[in-house]
């Protein structure tokens, strides 16, 4: 029998974590729909480990035999004596399976065809693990399916609720009025336009706000002349129909691009891009963000702020230092938890960030030391925890264990801001309101404009460099460059002072993982290859980051094997990334920093040291009302 770990878990935390893991999966032909009934306990228990990976299974079972179309992911709960059944339902409109192969889906390393040939049945190797891991939580599953017309494979699971208040709920609904210009004819499926209405139903009725959908320029006209938005979410070709108008739109109201991940915002754009799937969670963060700041009607600043940034990483902290003057914030830096512990014997700070893995002395074990000293000085310091790791329940268990805040890392602004405004005492926070008005919405076409998607296709990402510009010889390293120097604030100078540290870098901490693989010594690996993982993400190399983080794990479950098979190859790309940027910048390794703490102010310059861290209407038939009581209308 399994051994299960039951431990306590946010559905939303989980969510957010695997869909982040399965980005870089799906096809860009089809949709991923999440369906997440409102009723589910905010907080329940299980072995949060299976549960993660029943659902990665499930859905990537579903995308892997699905040829076109999409893939629709319901999660609901049925109350119990002992607490709930979380039942997940994964339907495609893929390729389905005969009555012979469903017969035969207990029999263990069954696929419906051997080799490379992905056509036949659909159900893959993936379904061993998820019947065994929910037998082992006392679950059960079943498969329903048609050939040619797809699978619906569901699980019901047994769990404890620890918090049965609603797993997603939004701050003052009544006062929040959301518009959707999404035309869902252009699905072709008519199952994947139905699983959209019925996962916004389900928004709308977990918020208990109203919606109201529109479906071409034309009727958003309507819409804006008869009701006053705070929320506008356009998908990605309906942005493309009408860019202008809705640009101008931003600048009123929040406005949110439902988008694939490479699709860029223009230059000065106030609108936000909300990355696919397009699902709750995502949704009620958006909602529940302080509005002032998202229409740009003010500026927020920390003047006099001091503030100490503690990461192992000298990458971490030159962009911690960066971000953080801009909020005229001073920043001192440490490279590890002991120097962390040392200066705070000596002088005290406003606010901390704290990484989470660093070798020696960790995040949490730095924080409850810096704790127990002030608890002698009687200081209250609020500290915060970085991490880029994508664990469930993260956010919980730092604030569980002592952390004041959680930002994640690549560091996100608005996230960022929301956690100083709520730690800092409000005479160290200065609200500037901008006094420019919004400039006056661009007149929407006089004709109908093409269906979206009959347009053109746009540049959707413009590019980073020219072709004779050296950053556009990255793209051959796997590296966009584009999402690199927007983790750099937009600043290419910057971005590539970090490009060339990290290739100063290289021959340090390639030599360290080389020598840890060899003595197979998983733990200090595992905190070398999960910086790599941070650091290349921010820099724009996803794909890379990606084979980084399943190293990680792989060194956080032991599994050396996995590691032998596949180090070499993430060494060699590293490196030859790493030669490319010193071949085409000239980088040359910085020069060491004497002083054990760096000063830097909201002046400080980029370059001045290796380890600076420095109004209800009538309806309208041609507009769907989406009320939270239950159906269209």
């Amino acid at each position: 029998n399994l051994t299960n770990n039951c431990e306590d878990y946010m559905l939303s935390s989980l969510l957010n974590d695997l869909v982040e893991e399965l980005r870089p999966f799906k096809p860009k032909e089809l949709e991923l729909i999440i369906d997440v009934d409102p009723s589910i306990p905010s907080v329940m228990n299980t072995d949060v480990g299976k549960l993660r990976k029943i659902l990665h299974h499930l859905i990537m079972n579903g995308l892997k035999y699905t040829p076109e179309g999409g893939v629709y992911v319901r999660l609901f709960s049925i109350k119990e004596e002992y607490g709930v059944n979380l039942v997940i339902k994964v339907t495609d409109t893929g390729i389905g399976m005969t009555e012979e192969e469903l017969e035969r889906i207990s029999e263990r390393y069954y696929q419906a065809e051997s080799g490379k040939n992905r056509r036949g049945g659909g159900l893959g190797l993936g379904m061993t693990i998820v019947s065994g891991f929910t037998s082992s939580l006392g679950g059960f599953m079943t498969v329903d399916s048609i050939p040619g017309a797809g699978t619906t494979i569901s699980v019901s699971i047994p769990m404890k609720v620890v918090e049965p208040s609603s797993c997603m709920s939004v701050n003052h609904p009544d006062k929040l009025c959301l518009g959707a210009f999404l035309h869902l004819d252009k699905y072709p499926d008519p199952h994947v336009r139905e699983y959209y209405n019925m996962m916004i139903r389900n928004i709308v009725r977990g918020f208990g706000v109203q919606m109201h959908r529109v479906d071409n320029v034309s009727n958003l006209e309507k819409l804006l002349d008869s009701v006053r938005l705070t929320h506008l979410f356009v998908a990605e070709e309906e942005y493309l129909a009408a860019a202008e108008h809705i640009e101008a739109l931003s600048s009123q109201m929040f406005v949110v691009v439902i988008a694939d991940r490479d699709f860029r915002l223009p230059p000065g754009s106030h609108a936000r891009i909300m990355v696919k799937p397009f699902y709750c969670f995502p949704v009620a963060a958006v909602l529940n963000a302080e509005r002032s700041t998202q229409v740009a009607e003010e500026t927020v600043t920390f003047p006099g702020v001091q503030a100490l940034a503690v990461d192992d990483e000298p990458m971490n902290l030159i962009v911690a230092k960066n971000i953080l003057r801009r909020y005229g914030i001073t920043v001192t830096a440490a490279n590890s938890g002991t120097e962390a512990v040392e200066i705070c014997r000596k002088r005290s700070f406003d606010i901390i960030f704290m990484d989470h893995m660093m070798p020696g002395m960790d995040g949490i074990e730095t924080m409850k030391l810096i704790r127990a000293n002030h608890a002698k000085e009687r200081i209250e310091v609020p500290i915060v925890a970085l991490t880029a790791n994508a664990v469930s329940t993260a956010r919980a268990t730092f604030m569980a264990v002592g952390f004041d805040g959680f930002v994640s890392k690549p560091i996100e602004l608005i996230e960022l801001e929301r956690v100083l405004k709520k730690l800092l005492p409000k005479n160290m926070t200065v609200i500037r309101q901008n006094s420019e008005l919004p400039p006056s919405p661009a007149p929407l076409p006089a004709a109908e404009p093409k269906a979206p998607e009959a347009l053109p296709a746009p540049e959707q990402k413009p590019p980073a460099a020219h072709a004779d510009d050296p950053l556009a010889k990255l793209e051959d390293c796997g590296i966009d460059t584009a999402v690199g120097i927007e983790y750099a604030g937009g600043d290419r100078e910057f971005y590539i002072s970090l490009l060339n540290l990290f290739a100063a870098e290289y021959p340090e901490k390639s030599g360290k993982m080389n020598a840890f693989f060899a003595g197979k010594d998983l733990k200090n690996y595992e905190i070398l290859v999960h910086a790599l993982k941070s650091t290349l993400k921010m820099l724009g190399g996803q794909a890379l980051s990606e084979r980084a983080r399943e190293m990680e794990y792989a060194a956080k479950e032991g599994n050396y094997a996995l590691i032998a098979e596949k180090h070499a190859g993430l060494m060699s790309d590293y490196r030859v990334l790493a030669e490319t940027v010193r071949t085409l910048f000239g980088g040359a390794e910085p020069a060491a920093d004497d002083s054990e703490v760096l000063e830097f102010g909201p002046g400080a310059d980029a370059e001045d040291g290796a380890l600076e861290f420095a109004p209800e209407s009538e309806s309208d038939d041609e507009i769907l009302e989406f009320a939270p009581n239950g159906g269209e209308q």
